[in-house]
């Protein structure tokens, strides 16, 4: 994927990870369930990485001018990873992964659909909220998916406990923000693009709709991220007080 600087960054960040991973998977009885989920959680991470590394490698050499194509060069590996995140839902269900299964299907829908939105709005990617959208979004995913991978080797720290389930959450609240900030800013394209769709066709009457149902997804989001982080603090709670139990 990476190339050059970019590919340094990213091979210096988590090559050390994959090799402890490695040979702590390997001294494992063989299992398919579990080789699946530790060779996806590790691709998540790889990929992330190397969005983030890519971004900020692109902003420190360019400053603002690179917030011009800075969806167009990451965009085909940040949709990629998105999309392959609705795996997760099954790994919950399944039980492969412990996870509480509602407050992920919002975050990974609510990511999914303003991809989608951003992917259909070129006028919009060139915005510095996608950039900071972006931002976001891997920083939240590269704390959790390091986790996730010591949790499958059964080697969590505490460190990582606590960044998975308390840092984690102010910076999902911040994300969200800037989710409703990029919807916001999308209003206008998305006016105008059904307005024009309407004078061409009545056919397309359906899109004059779109605004509405748009600006109404606003509380919606704001609904939803307040299950998720109330659902976040309890699983807190109890991913601390096992800990805990643990070190007693």
């Amino acid at each position: 994927m990476p190339t050059g600087t970019n590919a340094a960054l990213v091979m210096a960040g988590f090559m050390p990870l994959c090799t402890v991973s490695a040979q702590r998977l390997a001294t494992k009885p063989f299992s398919f369930r579990l080789t699946y989920i530790f060779s996806y959680n590790l691709f998540q991470f790889c990929g992330h990485t190397w969005i983030l590394a890519n971004t900020v490698a692109r902003f420190l050499m360019f400053g603002q001018d690179a917030l011009a194509d800075t969806f167009y060069s990451v965009g085909f590996v940040m949709s990629l990873c998105q999309l392959l995140s609705v795996l997760e839902l099954f790994h919950i269900a399944d039980g492969i992964e412990k996870a509480r299964l509602l407050p992920r299907f919002i975050q990974v829908m609510e990511k999914n659909l303003l991809l989608i939105m951003i992917i259909m709005l070129e006028e919009l990617q060139s915005k510095p909220v996608v950039c900071v959208q972006l931002f976001f979004w891997n920083v939240l995913d590269l704390l959790r998916y390091p986790h996730e991978l010591l949790c499958i080797m059964e080697e969590p720290s505490i460190a990582m406990l606590w960044t998975r389930y308390t840092l984690w959450i102010p910076l999902y609240i911040l994300t969200v923000i800037v989710e409703a900030a990029t919807i916001y800013q999308a209003l206008p394209y998305v006016e105008q693009t059904a307005s024009q769709s309407c004078a061409l066709n009545s056919t397309t009457a359906p899109n004059s709709h779109l605004p509405v149902v748009l600006a109404l997804y606003l509380p919606v989001l704001t609904l939803g991220a307040s299950l998720t982080v109330g659902q976040l603090l309890q699983e807190r709670h109890h991913h601390l007080e096992k800990w805990n139990r643990k070190r007693k």
